[in-house]
C-alpha cells in the first residue's frame, strides 16, 4: 500500500512539474477563485455583525408591552347583543398588569439574560420659543443600560441620570439650540411643565431617535405620565439572539402581554440580511463550479497530452488503480495549493479594504472579523472540489487501453 502511494504522488508531482506552466495558470485560477470566496465571506460576516451591534445595543431583544385596547359591544339582555359599530379605542399609555410578577417570571427564565422595566410616553420640550414633541423614557440605569448600550453611544456629558438630569439626543439638542448643563422644559399633559437639566447628549446613528428619544429615572418618567408604580414595557435579551421570535412568541402564549421581538421589529434588516447571504452563496457556487472545470480541463488535456505515457506505465504493469490515484491526487494538490494562496490573498485584500473603506465619520465600514475556521474550510472545499474534478479525467486515463495510448 505504501508503495502504491509513493508511486502515485512521485508520478502525480512529476506530471505536474513537467506541465509547470498549466499547473501555474489553474494554481492562479484556483488561488484567486478561493481568494474571492475568503474576501466576500469575511466581509459579508463583519458587515453583519456590525449591522447587528448596532441594532441591538440601540435597542431591546423583545420588548414586553400591554396588548392593544379593544372595545366590546354593550349586552342588552343575558345572551344578547346590541346591533351597533364598534371602533377600535385610542391606545391610552397603560401599565402592564401585575408587571413586577410577570418581571421575576422573566428573570427566572434560562434563556433571559436582562429583564428591565421601563415607562415611556409623549411630551413636549421646550426651551425659549422652541418646543419638540419627544418620547419620555423611564428607566433603571443600572439594568437597562445592559440592555441598550446608552453608555457607548454618549458624545458628551455623562450617562448618569439625576433625579432633576435627562439624556437627549444630539438632534434635539440643536433643535432646541441646547447644550451639556443647560436647562429645559418637559410638560406632559398629567404633570404640567418640570425643569430638566441635560445631563448627557447621545448619538444612536439614527436622526429620527436623535430628535425623539430620551431618558430620565423610572420614577420620574411614573409621575410626569401618570403611571405611579406602573410600567409600560419589559425590554428583556436573550442569550439566543436568533431565537428571540420564538421565545417571544412563547412568552405571548402564556402571559397577558403583546411581545415583539428585534427580529419581528426589523424585518427589513433581516430581508436585506438574507438576499446578501442568498448572493454570496450563489457566487460562491459559481466561482466554486468555474474551479472544478478549470481543475477538470486541464487534467483531461493532461490526460491527452501523457496518453503514450500513461500507455508505457500500463504496458510495464502499473494497474488501472494507480493511475486513477495519480489524477486524483493532482486535482486534490492543485486545489489545496491555490487554496493555501487564494486564502492568503483572501486575507490581505481584506485587510486593505477594511484600512481604506470608511464610513462619512470616519469610522471602519465593517469590523475584521478573520476566523481560522473560514481558512479551514476554504482548503478542505477546495480539495475536496479539486478531487471531485478530477475523477472524469482520472478514470478516462485509468480506461486507457495501453496498447492503443502507445500507438497513439
Amino acid at each position: 500500500m505504501n508503495r502504491l502511494l509513493s508511486f502515485a504522488w512521485i508520478a502525480a508531482v512529476r506530471f505536474l512539474l513537467d506541465g509547470a506552466l498549466q499547473t501555474l495558470v489553474i494554481v492562479g485560477g484556483i488561488a484567486i477563485g478561493v481568494g474571492v470566496i475568503v474576501f466576500m465571506s469575511a466581509m459579508l460576516a463583519g458587515l453583519q455583525a456590525n449591522f447587528i451591534k448596532r441594532v441591538l445595543t440601540s435597542q431591546p431583544q423583545i420588548q414586553l408591552i400591554p396588548p392593544d385596547q379593544v372595545a366590546r359591544p354593550l349586552r342588552d339582555a343575558p345572551g344578547t347583543f346590541e346591533s351597533a359599530t364598534v371602533q377600535r379605542p385610542t391606545q391610552r399609555v397603560i401599565s402592564i398588569n401585575q408587571w413586577p410578577k410577570i418581571r421575576a417570571e422573566m428573570q427566572a427564565r434560562p434563556e433571559v439574560t436582562n429583564a428591565a422595566a421601563t415607562a415611556a410616553g409623549s411630551a413636549l420640550a421646550l426651551r425659549g420659543d422652541t418646543n419638540r414633541a419627544i418620547t419620555l423614557t423611564g428607566i433603571e440605569p443600572e439594568i437597562y443600560f445592559n440592555i441598550v448600550k446608552v453608555p457607548d453611544y454618549i458624545v458628551a456629558g455623562s450617562p448618569q441620570i439625576t433625579t432633576e438630569g435627562i439624556l437627549v439626543g444630539t438632534e434635539l439638542a440643536r433643535d432646541l439650540g441646547a447644550t451639556l448643563g443647560d436647562k429645559i422644559i418637559v410638560s406632559t399633559p398629567l404633570a404640567g411643565n418640570r425643569v430638566l437639566t441635560i445631563n448627557g447628549i447621545f448619538d444612536f446613528g439614527n436622526k429620527a431617535a436623535n430628535q425623539r428619544t430620551t431618558f430620565v429615572t423610572l420614577r420620574n418618567a411614573q409621575s410626569m405620565l401618570g403611571l405611579i408604580g406602573g410600567v409600560t414595557s419589559i425590554d428583556l435579551t436573550v442569550d439566543d439572539i436568533y431565537a428571540a421570535e420564538d421565545i417571544a412568541a412563547e412568552i405571548q402564549a402564556m402571559l397577558p402581554v403583546k411581545a415583539d421581538s428585534w427580529i419581528k421589529t426589523n424585518a427589513q434588516f433581516f430581508t436585506a440580511v438574507q438576499a446578501q447571504k442568498n448572493s454570496n452563496t450563489l457566487i460562491r457556487l459559481f466561482v466554486g463550479l468555474s474551479v472544478a472545470f478549470g481543475i477538470a480541463a486541464v487534467l483531461i488535456v493532461s490526460v491527452i497530452q501523457r496518453s503514450k505515457d500513461i500507455g508505457i506505465l500500463r504496458a510495464m504493469g502499473t494497474r488501472r488503480e494507480q493511475i486513477l490515484r495519480v489524477f486524483l491526487i493532482q486535482g486534490g494538490l492543485l486545489a489545496f495549493v491555490g487554496s493555501l494562496i487564494g486564502s492568503g490573498l483572501g486575507a490581505l485584500a481584506l485587510i486593505v479594504w477594511h484600512r481604506t473603506a470608511r464610513q462619512v465619520d470616519g469610522s471602519e465600514l465593517f469590523p475584521l472579523i478573520i476566523d481560522t475556521d473560514l481558512f479551514v474550510w476554504a482548503s478542505v472545499l477546495a480539495t475536496a472540489t479539486g478531487v471531485a474534478a478530477a475523477i472524469a479525467p482520472a478514470l478516462r486515463a485509468a480506461r486507457l487501453d495501453p496498447v492503443v495510448a502507445i500507438r497513439g
